[in-house]
């Protein structure tokens, strides 16, 4: 597998630390909103990347935090007038609702920076220690100009940033370039803990250096993230981690590219600003997962109406090709049918191509390809029926497919009402009296309540709109 890694700008063929296994940090949310579609990205792409890992046979450890203090969940708390950690306990729970939806596995570990406050004390100490950092009137600051290599993953010059820093009101540090690692209480009520230097909270960059050397080691495989954590968080979590640690912190950098809305960038203020909640009350959290998969990871994607009712056309052809391979599990014929063996093997074919797709950077968008050239295949084999056995095996070689995308996974039991059915047996009497006007008039009726009717050899086929 070829990944293309910030760090060096270019593909390199993926090498793990441990053969055999791979550890992976991804930054989480911070839990004071219900998430939107451009943190729901990473959340999908990256649980893509680690179900493709599993898929090719790697032992996985994946850890994704939560930034359960923060400034954000300190202003939160105060307008909803609850304190800091009820507000990200709740929406912890939002969280793991939205991602759910979207066929996001829980990570092997969550970490909440609250559960890691004596690791980060530790973690500063060590940097004052040698030199990195310094404590100013209970805050403490990272020098950013004793890391001589402070840049590399953004390609940023000091020089060029100095520019344009500058020391906010309030603020003690030397330069103003350097980066809060502990922050005094400045309100009596906020949220804070015991420290050396006195009462506090963490910066947010120092969690994650942090949390990452606790759960994955001092060097790890894969750190991923959004685009627009590069600058500084990245950036500024290399400088804490290879300075305390003394070892390269990642190998591989991955960042996924931003989501505009109708071509421009999202925001509140532009009133373009859409949480997946709000999306879900009008897609199904499978489609708009894969809609976020139907472009390559590090390529924008443009979030419309257009786009997606676009996207959803090729959607509902894969979960159309799934429901009828499902009905022919239960109505086709028995026993492989002349030709269906060879058929069978080969839809093989689709799988080189999607992994060839995968392996080349987690290519979903040619790996979706892929996947609809084995549906226009299994369309042909299926048009005039099939076997019970061709069916599942057809089935099986297509979930084995969407299970590494995470799509096709919410599936019902299948039943079907008894007013719909009641109407169904009432067409197919209509059609057997040769009713035509009233078989037509129930199935336009069925189409607007959300079903389409399709007369097969093997019966009538049953497929609920998406």
């Amino acid at each position: 597998m070829r990944i293309y890694n910030t760090l060096t700008n270019q593909k390199e063929e993926f090498v793990p630390i441990e053969p055999g296994k791979v550890g992976i940090y991804v930054c989480g949310p911070t839990v004071y909103n219900f998430f939107h579609i451009g943190n729901a990205r990473p959340f999908v792409v990256f649980d893509t990347l680690r179900r493709y890992f599993k898929y090719r046979g790697y032992e996985v450890k994946f850890v994704q935090n939560f930034t359960d203090v923060d400034d954000k969940i300190i202003k939160r708390a105060k307008e909803e007038g609850i304190t800091a950690p009820e507000v990200s306990e709740k929406y912890i729970k939002e969280y793991y609702d939205d991602a759910a939806a979207l066929n996001v596995i829980k990570a092997d570990v969550h970490p909440k920076v609250s559960e890691h406050i004596p690791d980060i004390i530790d973690f500063v100490q060590t940097l004052i220690d040698k030199g990195y950092a310094y404590e100013a009137d209970g805050d403490v600051y990272y020098s950013t100009r004793k890391f001589p290599e402070y840049g590399k993953l953004s390609g940023q010059r000091i020089d060029d940033l100095e520019s344009g820093a500058r020391i906010a009101i309030g603020e003690v540090k030397k330069d103003p370039l350097d980066f809060a690692l502990w922050k005094a209480r400045k309100e009596p009520d906020e949220i804070a803990w015991e420290s050396p230097w006195g009462m506090g909270r963490p910066g947010w960059h120092i969690e994650c250096s942090t949390m990452s050397r606790k759960h994955l080691g001092k060097t790890i495989d894969i750190h991923g993230g959004g685009q627009d954590l590069q600058f500084p968080h990245h950036e500024n979590e290399i400088a804490q981690s290879e300075a305390c640690n003394g070892v390269p912190f990642a190998r591989y950098w991955m960042h996924n590219g931003y989501i505009t809305v109708d071509g421009e960038k999202m925001s509140k203020s532009l009133g373009n600003f859409f949480t997946v909640r709000d999306i879900r009350k009008e897609y199904s959290g499978d489609f708009i997962r894969f809609f976020l998969l139907s472009g390559q990871y590090r390529n924008p994607i443009n979030f419309s109406d257009t786009e997606m009712k676009s996207v959803k056309t090729g959607y509902d052809r894969i979960v159309t090709a799934a429901e009828t391979l499902e009905f022919l599990t239960k109505n086709g014929k028995d026993g492989m049918q002349a030709g269906e063996e060879q058929k069978l093997e080969a839809l093989g074919q689709y799988k080189e191509k999607f992994i060839e797709a995968m392996d080349d950077d987690l290519n979903t968008a040619s790996a979706i390809a892929a996947i609809f050239e084995m549906v226009s295949e299994i369309n042909l084999d299926v048009k005039d029926g099939a076997s019970k056995e061709f069916a599942q095996g057809a089935l099986a070689r297509l979930h084995e497919l969407t299970d590494v995308l995470g799509i096709l996974q919410q599936k019902d039991d299948g039943a079907i009402g008894e007013d719909i059915q009641a109407l169904i047996d009432e067409r197919q009497a209509a059609r057997k009296a040769k009713n035509w006007a009233r078989a037509d008039e129930i199935r336009n009726q069925l189409a607007a309540m959300g079903y389409t009717l399709k007369d097969t050899p093997q019966g009538v086929q049953v497929i609920r709109n998406n």
